[in-house]
């Protein structure tokens, strides 16, 4: 099971945006190949009984998606509590060189998720993977190791049992600049499209 490892990540803000941009570039290729899944994604249009994978949700309202876990898929409900913004002296305190920082805090995103069906878990879940910030429409950067010291905050990997019908809350820390006006946490399943909560800032 390809865990993440404890360890702090911070990888440039300018690089990371440089990568996220190129995934979703807008090339000729790029438009040859939308054109192309656009046709397929028309032949396999869900039923009106199943909801489409991705999208906007409400505060509050779970989406349900499958992830390859160790033994089998499982079925998760997932919601995004809410996303904690801390202040930029926080932000310093949690790197090595606060000059990485700079102008930037964390964002810690609270989701939970409820196993729906599916085989039960013995050694952790990988549901978390799925999981990431954005500010003002744009990634943050992740923050490894950062959020299992949280409160509320359970770490997945010491996860060892973990049945049908039973939840769990994980936290994923990113940084964003400071003064983004909208923090979205967002969730997707392996190759989908991601779900939204938006939790507007003052």
């Amino acid at each position: 099971m390809p865990h993440r490892k404890t360890a702090l990540r911070l990888a440039a803000p300018v690089a990371v945006l440089a990568l996220a941009l190129t995934a979703c570039g807008g090339g000729d290729e790029d438009s040859k190949d939308a054109g192309a899944k656009s046709t397929a994604t028309t032949e396999a249009t869900p039923s009106p009984s199943e909801a489409a994978s991705g999208g906007d949700l409400a505060t509050g309202e779970s989406a349900t998606g499958k992830v390859a876990e160790d033994p089998g898929e499982v079925t998760y409900d997932v919601v995004a509590q809410k996303v904690d913004v801390g202040t930029e002296a926080e932000a310093a305190k949690a790197v090595a060189d606060a000059a990485d920082v700079k102008g930037k805090v964390l964002a810690t995103a609270y989701l939970k998720y409820t196993h729906k069906s599916g085989p039960a878990l013995t050694e952790g879940s990988d549901v978390h993977d799925g999981a990431t910030v954005f500010a003002d429409g744009q990634r943050g950067s992740v923050l490894v190791g950062a959020s299992e010291d949280a409160a509320g905050c359970e770490d997945p990997y010491d996860v060892e049992s973990w049945k049908q019908g039973e939840s769990h809350v994980f936290c994923e820390t990113y940084v964003i600049p400071a003064g983004a006006k909208s923090v979205e946490a967002h969730w997707s399943e392996e190759d989908g499209e991601p779900y939204v909560w938006k939790f507007p800032q003052k």
